[in-house]
């Protein structure tokens, strides 16, 4: 029997199976249609027995888990107590948080993530088949992670957590490569093996042909390697000694409006570069407090580039890369749980 209520619409008793995360659903048949969990089940190690838990069954309810808005293993309950969302996805078999957690640190400590890179290589290969570019540009970036694990340390940023690198792709936000790191590691720590790996992981056919990363990254073996590989960079400089030195020894005549700054640029090198390289500089007022009587000083920014065209150009596609890397990073923890 349906009641009408003093409002107009009108309840009805069911019996069918309902699901609070109806999303999720869309998300799952998602991962089932690019065929992910045979590709998991067969790139990361199988269980130990006829009965364990394929990779599959631990990777897919955590997907949907963080997707979900879940922060912590104990959260794949709700995906457990789902009883509508289980019918409609491959989901006969849930591991408990204890068993997820148990899986998760034999794989970091076996062969889990270098299957994990397996199955990235092979979705990227798919995602770039039919796609027309053939050179792309890597901007790669750290962002910090913050935990309350006993195992997490102080990042630079003054919390607790975990410091991983990511490498995406500037002309389409695909995820090329990623690598886990401890919070107290430096950010500028292995990158150019990092960029190695990355340029690894592209299929046959595409190539990186430009590089774009912060400060972490200026380092000579980074610039030389550019160089050597003939790819287009642009990096932010570091403002130490040499490169203060080099931007107070530049004319005031060579200073030119650029966006309610001013820009300028010089030929630079640092100690183990092969070659000199741009160096362009923006300048801006540093508003002091409302009470201070110091006068006011510049500030500077400065990125370290072989690209030919105007500065203005060369510094307007390095900006870019707070929405090709920067946004996508928090898409990537906000957006998909990362």
């Amino acid at each position: 029997m349906i009641h009408q209520t003093v409002l107009p619409f009108k309840l009805e008793i069911t019996r069918d199976t309902n699901t609070s995360h109806a999303r999720l659903a869309l998300l799952g048949e998602f991962c089932a249609g690019l065929d992910l969990l045979r590709v998991i089940d067969r790139s990361l190690p199988k269980p130990g027995s006829g009965a364990g838990y394929k990779a599959s069954e631990y990777i897919f309810p955590l997907v949907l888990m963080l997707n979900g808005g879940g922060r912590s293993l104990e959260d794949m309950r709700v995906i457990r107590g789902d009883v509508g969302l289980r019918e409609i996805l491959p989901l006969g078999r849930i591991p408990s948080s204890d068993a997820a957690g148990d899986w998760l640190r034999r794989m970091g400590e076996g062969r889990g993530l270098e299957g994990l890179a397996v199955v990235q290589r092979r979705f990227l290969k798919r995602a770039l088949k039919y796609d027309e570019t053939k050179g792309y540009t890597l901007d790669i970036d750290a962002t910090g992670i913050e935990a309350q694990k006993e195992s997490a340390v102080m990042t630079y940023k003054g919390f607790t957590g975990y410091m991983p690198i990511v490498g995406t792709l500037a002309e389409n936000g695909l995820v090329v490569g990623d690598e886990f790191r401890e919070g107290n590691q430096s950010p500028g720590s292995r990158n150019l093996e990092f960029i190695k790996y990355c340029i690894q992981q592209m299929p046959k056919g595409k190539q990186i042909k430009a590089l774009r990363a912060d400060a972490a990254s200026y380092q000579a073996d980074i610039i030389n390697y550019c160089y050597k590989e003939e790819m287009e960079f642009a990096i932010g400089s570091d403002l130490d000694e040499a490169v203060v030195r080099a931007i107070k020894s530049l004319p005031e005549g060579e200073w030119r409006s650029y966006r309610g700054r001013h820009i300028a640029e010089t030929a630079h090198c640092m100690n183990r570069t092969k070659k000199a390289f741009r160096l362009v500089v923006v300048r801006r007022p540093y508003q002091q407090g409302l009470f201070s009587h110091k006068e006011n000083k510049l500030r500077y920014t400065a990125i370290s580039s072989n690209r030919t065209e105007a500065a203005e150009v060369v510094m307007d596609w390095y900006h870019q890369r707070g929405e090709c890397s920067e946004n996508r990073i928090k898409e990537l923890k906000i957006g998909f749980g990362m």
